[in-house]
Order: C-alpha cells, then sequence, then structure tokens
C-alpha cells in the first residue's frame, strides 16, 4: 500500500505574508474596529444590543449583572476577551461619550476623569429605552440574518436602526490602514435633514446643513470654524476647534475668577485640571491663585481662581493656548459602505440610512402582509365552518382521530390542510355567536391591512410616508436641545508677554564665565553687592536693573548670539550663582559671551556693528537678529567667521546714525579712521567687508568716535596712553592706517585694548585687568594726552599684576 505523502507548497515568506496579513487587515476593517453605515455600531456594540434585546433585558424590565449580559455576548456571539465586551458595553451607556446612551447602567460606569468602570459583577444594565429604537422589528425579518461563530445561532448583519445612530452618537476606532472619527450629532436636526433629503432627493450639502449645523457634542462647548465644518461633511475630513464654556466673574478686592462649567468632547477633566495647576505651580504663567474642581451631581464645574489686579482675558487665553481648554477636533468620517469602508460625507450618510430604512420598512410590510394573508386564510375558513358549523361538528364526530377529521373536513367541505387545522383545534367557547362577529371584524380589518401592506410595496411614495410618520414619532419622543454652540471664525488667540508675565524691575547679571540670573530689587539690595555668589575668579560682565518684559541680546567672542527675554531667565536669590548658560545652549571652550544689550522690545530700528580681529566688518540690521522659534536651546550665528582662529573684537549697536567716524586699533599699533558709510550692511550670517590692511597684525577693537575724544591705551608692557582722535587721519576703509605707538627693536609695545573717553570728560576712572585677573585702576586726568608717536607711561608692574589684557571704564556701583 503506497503512504500517501504530504502536502507541503513552497511558497516565499512575503507571499505567505501578504495573504495572511490582507485577510486580517479585512477581518478587523469589515468585523472590528469600523461602524457600518447604515446602522453605525461596529460588530460588538450591534452583538450586545442583539444579545441583550433577546435576553428581555430591556428598558421597560429590571436590570440585571453586567457579567451575565457580556457572557451571553462572548458565548452566543463575540468570541473574544471578556474585558473588550465590557468595555464597549460600558461606553455605549457613557452619557458623556453617547449623545444617546444606548444602554443603562446601575453603579460605576467611569467618569470625565478617566476613571475606569466597576467590575462587570458589580454593575447591572438593560437596554435604554431608544435602544429599542435600534431593534425595533428585528423579529419580522427586516435584516439579513447569518449564522454565529459556532452556527448554532442566528445573529443580526445588521440593526434596524430606526434613528440615524451613525451621526446622532458618532463613531471612533483605529483599525489597519483605516481609522474613524465621527462626532456626535443632535437627533432632532438630523431626523429633519432626513425628512429634507426624502422630499427633495437631488438637495446640496447647504440645504442639509440648514439643518445639521454641526456636530453636538455631549460634553457641550464652543465650536469654532464652520469651514472645517463644511470640508468634513462634503469630504469626510475637516478641522475645527472645540473650546470650553467659560465665563470671567468678578471677586471681591479687586480679583476674579474663570468658571469652566463645559468642557471639549473627550478631554480628561482630572489631567485638564492638573495640568491648569502645574501651570499655576511652575509659574508658567503669573496670576493664578487657585485651580479646583467643583463638579458634584449637578453638573461640571472647574473653577480658575485669579490674583488682585491681573487681566483675566489674557490668561484664559493662554490656558485655551497650552491646555486642553481647547482642543483641534479632526474629522475622519469612515464607514463601511457597501461591504467597504469610505471616506462618507454628510448627504452619503443620510443616504445610506435612508436606502436602508426604505429596506427595512420594505421588509417589514412584505412580513406582515404575509403573516395578514396566512391569518386571513384561516379567518376565512373559520368562517366557512360556523355558517355550517352542524355539519362539521358531524363529520369531526364521525371520524376515528385528529388525522381523519382534517382529512374528511378537507374532502367533504373543500376545506385547505391548514384551515382544517385551525378548525379541528378551535376551542369549544368560540362556538359563540360572539365569536363568529368577532371573526368577521377581524376578516374586515385584515383585508384593509391587506390593502395598505400592497399599497406600501407597490407606491414609494406610501412607503416614505410610513417612514416619515415614524421619524417624526421619534423626534417626538426622544426631544433634545443642542448643547454645543457654534460660532462661524475661529478666534486667533493672541498672548501678551504682558498678560503671562507680570511687570516687575529686577536685576540682571551675566558673569565672564557664563553664569546668568536675575534677582528681585528686594534680595538685592538686602545683600551686599559684592556677596554675587559668583567664584572668586569670575565676575559680572553685565549687571543692569532690567524690566521683566525686556529682551536680552548676548553676543559671544566667536560670533554666536544669544537671545532670552528677561522672565525666561531663572530667578535666583543675589547670593545664589544662577544658572550656567550651557545648561540650555551648548558653547565651545573658549567661548565666551561678551557684549550684552538690553530692549525694550524687538522693534528696534537700529543696526548692530560688527567687527573681528581677522580685518572684517559690517552693518546688519535689527531685524535680522530677531530670535527664531529654537532661540531656548540654540545659539543664532550673528557673523560667519572665516578661520578657527578668527574672534570678533566688536558688537555694537548704533540706533541711529552716528555722528563720529570709525576708528580702529591693532595690536601693533596702527590706527586707520574712516566714515561708517563704507561699511555695508548685509545679512547676519554674512562675513563683511574688509575692514583695514592687516598684513600679519590682529585688530584689537573697533568703535564710532567724535573729533574730539580721546583714545585710551593699554599696553602687554603696562604702559598706558591717552591720544587724540583727531591725531589719526580719516581716510578711507582697508588702508594700512598710521601708527599710534612708536616701534621699538626689542620687546616693542602692543595695544592689549582700549577704551574711548568722550571729550570734556574728566576724572575718569579706569580699570586694567591682567591675565591673572587682577584688577588696577587708573584715573584718567592723572596722565597727559601724548602725541601719535608716545608709548606713554607704565602704570601696571606686569612681574607682580600680571599682563594687561583688558582696560574699561570703572562700572558705577549698580543704584535701584
Amino acid at each position: 500500500m503506497a503512504v500517501e505523502q504530504p502536502k507541503i507548497q513552497e511558497l516565499t515568506l512575503e507571499d505567505v505574508m501578504g495573504d495572511r496579513f490582507g485577510r486580517y487587515s479585512k477581518y478587523i476593517i469589515q468585523e472590528r474596529a469600523l461602524p457600518d453605515i447604515r446602522d453605525g455600531l461596529k460588530p460588538v456594540q450591534r452583538r450586545i444590543l442583539y444579545a441583550m434585546n433577546q435576553d428581555g433585558n430591556t428598558y421597560d424590565k429590571a436590570f440585571r449583572k453586567s457579567a451575565k449580559s457580556v457572557g451571553n455576548v462572548m458565548g452566543n456571539f463575540h468570541p473574544h476577551g471578556d474585558s473588550s465586551i465590557y468595555e464597549a458595553m460600558v461606553r455605549l451607556s457613557q452619557d458623556w461619550k453617547l449623545r444617546e446612551p444606548l444602554i443603562e447602567m446601575h453603579g460605576n460606569n467611569g467618569s470625565m476623569d478617566g476613571d475606569p468602570a466597576a467590575a462587570m459583577r458589580y454593575t447591572e444594565a438593560r437596554l435604554s429605552k431608544i435602544a429599542g429604537e435600534m431593534l425595533q422589528d428585528i423579529d419580522k425579518k427586516t435584516v439579513d440574518m447569518v449564522l454565529n461563530f459556532d452556527d448554532t445561532e442566528y445573529e443580526p448583519t445588521v440593526l434596524p436602526a430606526r434613528f440615524p445612530n451613525l451621526l446622532v452618537n458618532g463613531a471612533t476606532g483605529i483599525s489597519a490602514g483605516y481609522a474613524t472619527e465621527i462626532p456626535p450629532h443632535n437627533l432632532g436636526e438630523v431626523i429633519d435633514a432626513v425628512l429634507y433629503l426624502m422630499n427633495h432627493p437631488k438637495a446640496e450639502l447647504a440645504d442639509l446643513m440648514d439643518f445639521v449645523k454641526g456636530p453636538d457634542f455631549p460634553t457641550g462647548g464652543i465650536i469654532q470654524g464652520i469651514d472645517g465644518i463644511k470640508k468634513a461633511y462634503e469630504t469626510g475630513r475637516g478641522r475645527i476647534v472645540v473650546r470650553s464654556r467659560t465665563q470671567i466673574m468678578p471677586l471681591k478686592g479687586n480679583k476674579s475668577q474663570i468658571e469652566i462649567s463645559e468642557i471639549p468632547y473627550e478631554v480628561n477633566k482630572a489631567q485638564l485640571v492638573k495640568k491648569m495647576d502645574e501651570i499655576r505651580i511652575m509659574k508658567k504663567i503669573e496670576g493664578i491663585a487657585e485651580v479646583r474642581d467643583e463638579s458634584d451631581r449637578k453638573g461640571l464645574s472647574i473653577v480658575v481662581e485669579l490674583k488682585r489686579d491681573v487681566n483675566a482675558e489674557g490668561i484664559l487665553n493662554y490656558l485655551f493656548k497650552n491646555t486642553d481648554l481647547q482642543i483641534t477636533y479632526n474629522f475622519n468620517m469612515v464607514a463601511i459602505y457597501h461591504q467597504r469602508p469610505e471616506h462618507v460625507g454628510l448627504k452619503t450618510i443620510i443616504s445610506a440610512y435612508l436606502e436602508h430604512q426604505r429596506d427595512v420598512i420594505t421588509r417589514r410590510t412584505q412580513f406582515n402582509l404575509q403573516k395578514a394573508a396566512d391569518r386571513q386564510h384561516i379567518v376565512q375558513g373559520l368562517i366557512k365552518a360556523m355558517s355550517i358549523l352542524d355539519q362539521v361538528i358531524a363529520t369531526i364526530r364521525g371520524s376515528k382521530d385528529k388525522k381523519d377529521a382534517k382529512a374528511n373536513l378537507v374532502a367533504k367541505f373543500a376545506f385547505t390542510e391548514i384551515q382544517a387545522e385551525a378548525i379541528v383545534t378551535m376551542q369549544l367557547y368560540r362556538l359563540t355567536n360572539t365569536d363568529v362577529t368577532q371573526l368577521e371584524k377581524e376578516a374586515a380589518e385584515l383585508a384593509q391591512a391587506i390593502e395598505t401592506y400592497q399599497l406600501i410595496l407597490a407606491e414609494p411614495k406610501e412607503l416614505d410616508k410610513v417612514l416619515r410618520r415614524e421619524l417624526k414619532a421619534i423626534q417626538k419622543a426622544y426631544p433634545s436641545k443642542r448643547f454645543t454652540e457654534i460660532q462661524s471664525e475661529v478666534q486667533e488667540l493672541k498672548i501678551d508677554t504682558e498678560v503671562v508675565v507680570p511687570q516687575e524691575d529686577v536685576v540682571v547679571m551675566i558673569s565672564h564665565d557664563g553664569y546668568i540670573k536675575r534677582t528681585s530689587l528686594r534680595s538685592y539690595t538686602a545683600s551686599d553687592a559684592e556677596d554675587n555668589g559668583l567664584k572668586d575668579e569670575d565676575f559680572p560682565i553685565y549687571l543692569a536693573k532690567n524690566n521683566t518684559l525686556d529682551h536680552l541680546m548676548m553676543f559671544t567672542n566667536l560670533g554666536h548670539l544669544i537671545y532670552r527675554p528677561v522672565y525666561e531667565i531663572t530667578d535666583a536669590k543675589w547670593k545664589d550663582t544662577g544658572e550656567h548658560i550651557s545648561q540650555t545652549i551648548g558653547l565651545a571652550a573658549d567661548e565666551r559671551i561678551t557684549w550684552v544689550f538690553s530692549f525694550k522690545d524687538l522693534k528696534a530700528t537700529g543696526k548692530f556693528l560688527v567687527a573681528t580681529n581677522d580685518g572684517y566688518i559690517k552693518q546688519t540690521d535689527f531685524a535680522d537678529y530677531t530670535p527664531g522659534r529654537t532661540y531656548k536651546t540654540r545659539a543664532s550665528q550673528f557673523i560667519k567667521l572665516k578661520t578657527d582662529a578668527s574672534q570678533v573684537v566688536t558688537v555694537q549697536y548704533l540706533p541711529t546714525v552716528p555722528d563720529g567716524t570709525l576708528v580702529l586699533v591693532t595690536e601693533h599699533g596702527y590706527g586707520l579712521r574712516y566714515d561708517l558709510s563704507e561699511v555695508p550692511t548685509v545679512g547676519a550670517k554674512a562675513v563683511g567687508v574688509k575692514s583695514m590692511d592687516l598684513r600679519d597684525d590682529l585688530i584689537v577693537r573697533a568703535t564710532i568716535a567724535g573729533e574730539n575724544d580721546l583714545l585710551a591705551m593699554i599696553t602687554q608692557r603696562g604702559s598706558f596712553k591717552q591720544m587724540k582722535v583727531s591725531d589719526v587721519p580719516v581716510t578711507s576703509r582697508a588702508r594700512r592706517g598710521v601708527q599710534v605707538l612708536r616701534e621699538l627693536k626689542s620687546n616693542p609695545h602692543r595695544v592689549a585694548d582700549y577704551v574711548l573717553i568722550p571729550a570734556g570728560q574728566t576724572g575718569v576712572a579706569l580699570e586694567v585687568m591682567t591675565d591673572r585677573l587682577k584688577s588696577h585702576s587708573i584715573l584718567s586726568d592723572d596722565h597727559p594726552v601724548s602725541a601719535r608717536y608716545s608709548n606713554g607711561s607704565f602704570v601696571v608692574d606686569t612681574d607682580t599684576e600680571g599682563i594687561p589684557v583688558t582696560i574699561q571704564v570703572h562700572p558705577v556701583p549698580l543704584t535701584v
């Protein structure tokens, strides 16, 4: 006997995976995650409603344990986990998720705070009254029935759905390649639109939108953006803004509070309250005193109590923008239409519903007609039997048994088999005169009913009359006013900085090593000015009184610009070190913040003068340096440096065109002066133009100077010299310039730094800083104004104090 060889197919993994995933996708699209366009239900929801109805668990009977219903659904129709069935059941009972809940539940069925429902063994459920409308006439063969998963029972492929559930209760779901997000709508409005489309089959979307204004969320709220609604109703996709219903209520003592009575659909209330309270705790916005959730069984209520004299509207706008107090709702109206998932618009949904209802009424009428015809046939037989009653009785008495009696009746009096069965099973009390009258009355009623049914089936207009009457009855039985207000335009949320930041004068300090902080005037005045929290070798490069609404621009020696609004700088006590700039923005190891400018707003119209040590210079408009959206984590580039050794030596803000000329001095003691108009205005990342003919030299600094100003220089050998700016002749850009120091053959002087002393200013105190971080003070009046070829006089002992690095006008103590 030959051994049967195993049937092995050789298939590629791609084909197998593609085939299996294709089948799985088809299943979860059609049989799990997407609603049917006709009844608006997913299979699990349909099975829950059908099983509960079959079990008699309806609105007019007592509640039953949810676990019993879940067990019935799982055992008979839905072979999946009990938790998924129970979760679907719970959602059908939540009046903040569904506009018209289909299940009533006793016990904890969850909350708007995201709390889970109690276990199914604790809760009780039954169908709601309106769910009965979804199942009405299901026993009259109104919908197709199919065998369940184990072929032991039949289940419906769709429910009769006597109201447009897909629009009324909406749907949400995710499947393979498809997702759906259909919002809830108002029952009365949707039925009005259905009735209008029945009367006007060629109605446009605009006509239907006269009735269905937009979604009607069970949580209320305010919808903004009628264009988004139109687009969604046309294409199935659209976007609207949903915001909470709020009002600002005044309190005693110039205080106020924001009262929130409705929040957007599917927003978690507890998380919303937590987020608003975090804003208060983190001080992202000033002016919120307390956030309270005062919701109770009477309704939702969230209170945001504000401090004295704050801009309540501004704070509300901030909360709209930064919390789920306002959300963007995206329509994605996908439903199973003719066995396929499709994006559907408003008219398509209503048309599909109308088609389904006409089919349901047709099937119901055919069922009723058949039932009436069958009954009419029996009644006619009974009336005929009554008219020859004595003969019928004699025939029955003369028969052997029931079967023989039926056969004799058929043979002698031409009764049908069905009529004969009815006669022989008739009870004796029905042989009274009264019953004859009732039978004749019933015959007349049946004849009338059959005529009506036949008319409905023959005339579409008559069928529509029935449908119209039934829809109006539902509309009347379940009246519901609109919860959600619709506004045509989306309100733009503009948040003034003044709203989120209290105006306050503070002391801002930025140190040489990159520490930055702001301190309240109270903390500053209560402390010793020298006790600034910096390390011994560190010192402030910027110390000023600013307002929290001011804007700081910090320029580094390697061409990077760091922007910070003052209110975003870390608030610290004067004795604290503050935050290092590297905590938010990475700088190179040898990079230092060197120039800091403060502005009241970002609308300044001036220019920045920027010069590098390798001989490039430019002007750039203020507007080119305004911050981008990544300013918190990235420094922007304010000049492109030519080489790795290049450094910026000058950044000067010029609010207007200055009177003086541009002066540049090099390390080797050359000075050049020319008009600022020779320096072009270029973009932020440009290199600029050649400022000076350097050869092997480097520029120390560039500055705008008046004709009678003085240049005060310090050399690397510790020599100090003052000379007139006018000693450097005005020529043109990119020249070598003239010597401002006498060149020595051995150990020549090199300019370490210089400052400008304005004309006529006397008694100027200067401070020289050495490479050993030692400070040396100089009084300008103690030194004469020297000639161009002089090397000045020695003031710093380089052996003991170190080599001079910078010179500056002695900082005046900050007074607040």
